[in-house]
Order: C-alpha cells, then sequence, then structure tokens
C-alpha cells in the first residue's frame, strides 16, 4: 500500500493539501475526549468536498427507519449520533480576501496531528491574487481533562504587506447529517446570546429533545500583547459570534485564541443547562489557553504511561499502533458507564455511534488488560440494557434476551433483515466478555450481582432459537448470518452454533459456582427469574446434541451446511482489480462466492483455543484464508493471532501491520467517511494475544511471546489481578518490571517466573537458563 503520510513515531504528518482526498485526511485527523469529538474540518470557510462533523457522546436523533419491504420486527428508527453546532468556525480575509483552500493559492501546507500530546496543527502560507502573502497556522485540543472543554488558536502574520485583518469567530447550529434517512434537520434553536465577552447558542434535538449549550471565548494578541478591537455581534437564525479588523504590521503576528464549553442535558439538568456551561467557559477563560493546554498534557502524558506500547526497530508499525491506542483513547476511557464505543467513534456518521458486537468482540480486552475498572463498565452498560434486550427477543417471538446489533440506547436500530434478525450470534460475544473479566480478574463479583443474570436469558434465548429435528436427534439453528456477512439466511453456521451451546455450558457452570460461594443471592435470582430445573435439563440437552458442521475428509470445521457447496476458489485466483468486492461485485454474485469477508470458523478457534489443538487450527487456517478477502477492518487482527499461534510468523507479521495501519493507509479505501474504531483494539490484541502469546488459563497468566523478524523488541504494559507489570519482549529473553502489587507467579515459555514488586525479572529464551531478579533500578 502507498504511505499517504510521514512516517513518524509521534506524529502523523501530511505535506501536500489534496482536496481530492480531503474527506479521508478529515478522518485520519478526527479528535475526541470521551464526551465530544470533531472530524478534520477546516476552522475557515471551504467551498470543496467536505464532511464537517462535530459529535457529542450520547446525543442522538431517532431517524425513521426508511425502507422499501417493512418487514415486522422492524425498528421503527435508526439512532444516530448526530453533527452538532460547529463550533471551531473563524472566517478569515485579508484585503478584501476571504480565506478558501477551495479557491485561494497555497504553499507550504502542512497538517500535523500530535499524538503524544493530543493537538491538531495545520500551516501553510496564502498567496493572494494582489501578491499579498500571509503565514497562517491553525491549532485545536480537546481538553482530556475537563471533557466539556475544547480551545483553538489561530495565528495569522502578514509577510509581504500591513494592512487589516479580519476575523469571525462564531457558533453555527445550522448543521445537517448527510446520511439523514428524510433530508431531515436534527435540530431546532432554543436561544442564543451574544455578550461583550462571550456568546452563547443553545439548540436542542428534535424527537429525543437532548438540549445542547455551546459557549464561546474569545481573546485576541498581537505578538504577546492582547488586543482589545472594537467587535460587531453576529446573531443570525442558530448563529452567534463577532466580526472584527486588527490592523497589522508586516511580520507582526495576530494570534486568535478560542475557547469552547459544551454542556448537554444528558449530563446536566436542562434548567440550569446555560449557567453550568457559562461557568465551564469563564472558569476556562480565567485559566488562559496555557494554563488549560498544561492541564491537557497531563493527562495525556498519564494515558500514555498506562497504555503505551513501543515497538523497537519498526516506524511504520509503531507509528500504526500509537494511532491506533490513541483514538481509542479519545473515544472512550470508561468515567460513564452510560456510553461505549461506535465503530467510527467521533470520526463520522457511518453506524450512526452505535454500539456493535465489535466492543465485546474486539475492544473489551485492550480495556481489560489495561485497566478492568474500564471493562467492567462496558459490561455493566450492556446489563442497563437487559430489558430492553427482552423486549427486542419477545417482538422476534422469543424468549430470553436478544441483544441489539445496533444501538445507543438499548433498543435496536439496524434495519437490514438479514443482519437484524439473523445474525445472532452478537449474543455469544456478550456471554464471552462476561467470561473473559471474570477469568481475567479473578473477581466474581460482577457475576453474581448482574452478569448472571444476563446469562440466563442469553440461554433462554438459544434455547427458543434453537430447532430439535427428531431425524437427526440433534438441534440445529436455521437462518442465520453468522460473522462473514457475505453468506446470509444459512443453516447452522458453525460459530453460531459453537457460541449458542457455549453459553449454555457457561450459564450452567456459573449458575453451580455462585451457588457455592453465594447460594443465598443465587436462590433469590432463580426466585426473581422464574428459573426452573426444567430449563436447566433442556440447555443440558442441546449441550449435548449441538449440531457442528464438519467436512471429515479434510479435517476442518464447515462454516455452514451449504458452504462447500459452493465453487471454491482462493483470493489470489481474484483480478486485484475486482478488489474490494464490495465496489465491484453485485450482492448477489458475493453471496454466491465463497469468498469470506471476516474470520467465522476461525473467530470461534481465536475465542476458544484451550479446546482446539494447533493442528485442528492450522488445517482451518490453510483452508480459510486463503479465501478471505479481509474486507471487513475487524478480520485481519484475528487472522493475525491465530497465524501466531500455529508459527505463521510472516503472516502474521503482514497481517499485522494491515490491521495497525488499516486507515492510515486506506485498505479498503473506505475510510473518507471516518476510521474504523473497534478494529483498532484489534491490532493491540495482535500484539499482546499474538506475538506475545498471552492467555488466562484457569487463573493463570501465560505468555509465549516471539519477536517478528522487522522488528528489535517491543513493550507493554497491563493490570492483572492488582498487578500492574512493564513487559519488555526481545529475541532472548522477557524483562518484567513489576509496578505495583504482590508477587505473582506466571508461565512463560512453558515455564514458572515470580516476579516480585519493584522488580525486574529476566527470563532468557533458553530453557536451561534459570531467571534473574534484578533491582528496579
Amino acid at each position: 500500500m502507498k504511505v499517504k503520510f510521514g512516517v513518524d513515531e509521534w506524529r502523523i504528518i501530511e505535506q501536500e493539501f489534496d482536496p481530492a482526498a480531503n474527506r479521508f485526511s478529515e478522518s485520519i485527523f478526527s479528535l475526541g475526549n470521551e464526551h465530544m469529538g470533531l472530524r478534520g474540518f477546516f476552522e475557515e470557510d471551504y467551498s470543496g468536498d467536505s464532511l464537517p462533523g462535530t459529535y457529542l457522546a450520547g446525543v442522538f436523533y431517532p431517524d425513521k427507519t426508511r425502507v422499501g419491504w417493512w418487514k415486522i420486527g422492524y425498528p421503527e428508527f435508526f439512532a444516530k449520533m448526530i453533527n452538532s453546532a460547529n463550533w471551531i468556525g473563524v472566517k478569515i480575509a485579508s484585503g478584501g480576501a476571504s480565506l478558501d483552500l477551495a479557491q485561494c493559492r497555497i504553499r507550504d501546507f502542512r497538517r500535523e496531528l500530535d499524538m503524544k500530546e493530543g493537538r491538531l496543527t495545520r500551516s501553510f502560507v496564502w498567496s493572494g491574487a494582489d501578491g499579498r502573502e500571509t503565514a497562517c497556522c491553525f491549532t485545536r485540543f480537546l481538553s482530556m481533562a475537563e471533557n466539556n472543554l475544547a480551545c483553538l488558536a489561530v495565528e495569522i502574520t502578514p509577510l509581504n504587506y500591513a494592512g487589516t485583518l479580519s476575523l469571525t469567530p462564531y457558533l453555527d447550529g445550522d448543521v445537517v447529517n448527510e446520511d439523514a434517512n428524510y433530508a431531515e434537520q436534527f435540530w431546532e434553536e432554543v436561544a442564543q446570546t451574544v455578550a461583550s465577552d462571550w456568546a452563547l447558542l443553545v439548540m436542542r434535538t428534535k424527537k429525543s429533545e437532548f438540549t445542547v449549550a455551546t459557549a464561546m471565548a474569545v481573546q485576541l494578541f498581537l505578538d504577546r500583547d492582547e488586543v482589545f478591537p472594537s467587535r460587531e455581534a453576529i446573531a443570525a437564525p442558530q448563529k452567534v459570534g463577532w466580526s472584527c479588523e486588527v490592523q497589522v504590521e508586516q511580520g507582526q503576528k495576530l494570534t486568535l485564541h478560542k475557547l469552547i464549553a459544551v454542556c448537554t442535558s444528558r449530563d446536566y439538568p436542562v434548567a440550569g443547562l446555560n449557567e453550568i456551561c457559562l461557568a465551564k467557559l469563564r472558569g476556562a477563560a480565567a485559566q488562559g489557553y496555557a494554563a488549560l493546554w498544561a492541564e491537557h498534557r497531563r493527562e495525556m502524558t498519564r494515558k500514555w504511561e498506562e497504555s503505551d506500547l513501543t515497538i523497537r526497530g519498526d516506524h511504520l508499525a509503531q507509528q500504526g499502533i500509537r494511532y491506533n491506542i490513541f483514538q481509542l483513547n479519545q473515544t472512550y476511557t470508561g468515567k460513564d458507564p452510560r456510553l461505549n464505543i461506535g465503530p467510527k467513534g467521533f470520526t463520522g456518521e457511518k453506524y450512526g455511534g452505535g454500539t456493535y458486537w465489535d466492543t465485546e468482540a474486539f475492544c473489551f480486552p485492550f480495556y481489560l488488560y489495561t485497566d478492568p475498572e474500564v471493562a467492567r463498565n462496558l459490561l455493566y452498560y450492556r446489563y442497563l440494557h437487559l430489558q430492553r434486550a427482552r423486549e427486542n427477543a419477545a417482538q422476534l417471538g422469543l424468549k430470553g434476551a436478544l441483544y441489539p446489533m445496533v444501538t445507543v440506547d438499548g433498543r435496536e436500530c439496524h434495519n437490514e433483515w438479514e443482519i437484524t434478525f439473523e445474525e445472532i450470534h452478537r449474543n455469544g460475544a456478550i456471554a464471552y466478555a462476561i467470561y473473559q473479566y471474570t477469568e481475567y480478574t479473578g473477581d466474581s463479583s460482577y457475576l453474581i450481582q448482574y452478569g448472571l443474570e444476563v446469562l440466563v436469558e442469553l440461554s433462554r434465548f438459544w434455547a427458543s432459537r434453537v430447532t430439535y429435528q427428531p431425524r437427526r436427534d440433534q438441534y440445529l439453528i436455521l437462518g442465520v448470518t453468522g460473522p462473514n456477512e457475505y453468506e446470509n439466511n444459512v443453516n447452522n453456521n458453525w460459530y453460531t452454533n459453537t457460541m449458542a451451546a457455549w453459553t449454555l455450558e457457561y450459564t450452567l457452570n456459573s449458575l453451580e459456582t455462585v451457588r457455592r460461594g453465594a447460594g443465598a443471592a443465587l436462590e433469590r435470582l432463580v426466585a426473581r427469574l422464574g428459573l426452573d430445573p426444567s430449563e436447566l435439563r433442556q440447555w443440558a440437552a442441546i449441550i449435548a446434541k449441538m449440531y457442528y458442521p464438519r467436512c471429515e475428509a479434510a479435517g476442518i470445521f464447515e462454516q455452514n451446511d451449504q458452504y462447500l457447496d459452493k465453487e471454491m476458489q482462493l483470493v489470489s485466483e481474484l483480478d486485484p482489480a475486482e478488489l474490494p468486492l464490495n465496489k465491484h461485485w453485485s450482492w448477489d454474485r458475493i453471496l454466491r462466492s465463497n469468498f469470506i469477508k471476516q474470520a467465522d470458523v476461525l473467530q470461534g478457534l481465536y475465542f476458544f483455543p484451550e479446546r482446539f489443538d494447533r493442528e485442528c487450527l492450522r488445517r482451518n487456517f490453510d483452508f480459510y484464508e486463503p479465501r478471505t478477502v479481509h474486507e471487513s477492518s475487524l478480520s485481519a487482527s484475528v487472522h493475525s493471532i491465530l497465524a501466531s499461534r500455529i508459527g505463521y510468523r510472516d503472516k502474521a507479521y503482514e497481517l499485522y501491520l494491515r490491521t495497525a495501519r488499516l486507515d492510515l493507509d486506506n485498505y479498503n479505501a473506505d475510510t473518507d467517511d471516518g476510521v474504523h474504531l473497534t478494529s483498532m483494539a484489534g491490532s493491540w490484541l495482535a500484539i499482546v494475544q499474538g506475538f506475545a502469546g498471552m492467555l488466562v488459563r484457569e487463573g493463570r497468566l501465560q505468555l509465549n511471546p516471539y519477536v517478528p523478524a522487522q522488528w528489535q523488541g517491543y513493550s507493554f504494559q497491563i493490570a492483572f489481578r492488582g498487578r500492574k507489570l512493564k513487559l519488555e519482549i526481545a529475541a532472548d529473553r522477557v524483562c518484567i518490571r513489576q509496578l505495583s502489587g504482590e508477587a505473582l507467579s506466571l508461565d512463560i515459555w512453558g515455564r514458572e517466573c515470580l516476579t516480585q514488586p519493584g522488580q525486574r525479572t529476566v527470563i532468557p529464551a533458553r530453557p536451561e537458563s534459570a531467571p534473574r531478579v534484578q533491582d528496579a533500578g
């Protein structure tokens, strides 16, 4: 793939403005702070192709479903995280000409995302038709220390003239979503005020009635001295701001600091929302830009200390993983259990900002390994929506709970029948996340308080969804879509059947675990849910008699009953010009082909490494991976991890690089509408679970690490059962620095190793060498 951006371990650098690729760059240069985020669109006017987007976590609009043929069970709306008031806007003019990069001549363009500090900077020289040259620099950050605040700075320097510069900072609520089903505007104005030193715009969403207050304050400086030019107020419908003119000498820098506060009725009472927002703005103005920046940098430093993953000897790989960690930390920090993770985060409209099974299957382990409390909040989010999952199952005529394929508030809002009704394997990922949390942390409190109730309702769903076939004396699951969405409405998807039976088994085991450790709590739950022994017997029967398609001749699990009836082709036999298939083939042709969008059978083998030996894994990998086009962003990471487990190190690295740089290099030509946030955690897992071989079995931490040939080594930090560990992996040794917690016994390369708090333990790769313990220094 062509590398578009400058390769730097901590920065994403664009050195030429390409209007044709503007949307792609807007996605890459997105920023967020969990409460809000925005794409990398411009502060000044831009008349070229652009997808402006400013988004607020949890604020959505129920856009009425639009389909050609309504089917019973369809959700009435698609909940969309909507484009909200544009608070970065600053119109700029010099000598009567307005700055617009679609119309103006520029040189020395540079845009830089500093991932270490969480700041976006853009600079260029504007060459006017009259020969005037003006240096322009724009900087923005969204505070990670106080997530209601954001700041931007605009610096303008006339290089070869003296004259008047015109600046118009504003707030604009007249925004739209490109993907609105009926071309509606989702907002209405509630109030606006323009005072001498602050401006406030209050908007409310239609239908969902979220109220959002956005306030701004502006400071102007000539070189280092603050100036106070007269301001002309702007108060138009859904828009507030000021216009001012400043006389500037040649070489003199005019700087505008724009401080922003954004508060929503999701977090504060509507009655006092305006006052709260203004109080936050006044506090920010009292601190000033420099102090706000210092607070933000301190929080960014803390986040990187917890989550950084370093790679020695491979700048492409290092830049890729840091970009992915950066976007994950900008989007979700776990402070608010009412929030979850959308596949695009704050970087675009696609998928509506809703939560998918991606969270539990791909993002959850990243947070679990780095901060288990954050992972617990992700689980609690699903518990909060359990009642609506019950309603969702009932709407389809089933028992128990079916979690939505896509949701913002617990209600299903996905309207493709083959996904909404049939991609039911999503329930399995939620059960698996409960298992992962309990197994990794050793903490059964979530299972007792919340998780067991979820598991019971998931099991009731599976028991009502299976079909018993007396002729076979087996249980089948008919009419489903597995993780491979390039096959719809199939019977007995191996992965779905596997997850259903495993969920039933895990639920039964969990009931027994809780009975032994918290019998009174279990009795209360059984009484409240009306759980009958006959249900448990039915679950056991389904487990014993679940049908799993397989091909004995090839020694593989068959993806579904009809998969091997298809004409078998390999991806290597395709014309590269036809890839990606979803942009070149009809849907009918894709469905009839044997090509696989992402891991399906292999997803199950990834989840349960203890159940399948290495040779079984190898046979299935060798069959399915060459038929996989990796046209889901979730695909490459799972395949990379499996390749590591079976010793295919070159393949593991190739697929790691694909998942780590999926968006930076635009592998699937689909980053224009936002990055693939939920797949980004997969690149971290490809290293930690793949290259480092990290697993937890029966409560014991195990590693079987190696270093890819392209690297000199790598390191990362994990939190495990009250300890924090820093692991440094080289070809000939593993060094573990225990940062906190009690001594820990773990297995590395099959050998027991004991780490001590405050000490650094070195484990040589050669089995005949004993581990060495060194001082922490």
